[in-house]
């Protein structure tokens, strides 16, 4: 490959028609993942400078702060891009439950021939 932005070192983000690109978080301290959301390019500058994690609502249409006012933040860890820049891996240590529900990840069923079951914390 000879694409710079496969391969090189300049964050060059290719965010999709809407201007927003995946953001997958996992706990820096287990690997589990806790949540998938958006982020546009002002999400993505907020949590490169704040080292805490912002995303894009879809639903509301706004920028928001994960955990502004549930107080559950999340600090990055860590931050990456994948190999041609249209998702990032955020890495975090979440301040409570990830989940709107209040469920520590988002990720809390099972899908399975019989549909949904509940997935134990431990698993």
């Amino acid at each position: 490959m000879t694409d710079a932005r496969d391969t090189g070192l300049v964050l060059d983000p290719k965010f999709d028609e809407q201007g927003l690109i995946t953001a997958v978080v996992t706990d820096a301290g287990n690997g589990d993942v806790l949540m998938v959301a958006h982020m546009n390019a002002e999400a993505l500058r907020l949590t490169m400078e704040t080292g805490l994690a912002h995303f894009w609502s879809r639903s509301r249409q706004a920028l928001w702060k994960k955990g502004e006012t549930s107080g559950n933040m999340l600090s990055v860890r860590d931050l990456r891009i994948d190999c041609d820049q249209d998702a990032v891996w955020v890495k975090a240590a979440p301040a409570g439950p990830a989940c709107h529900t209040g469920a520590r990840t988002c990720f809390f069923r099972r899908v399975g021939t019989d549909g949904l079951s509940a997935v134990d914390a431990a698993d």
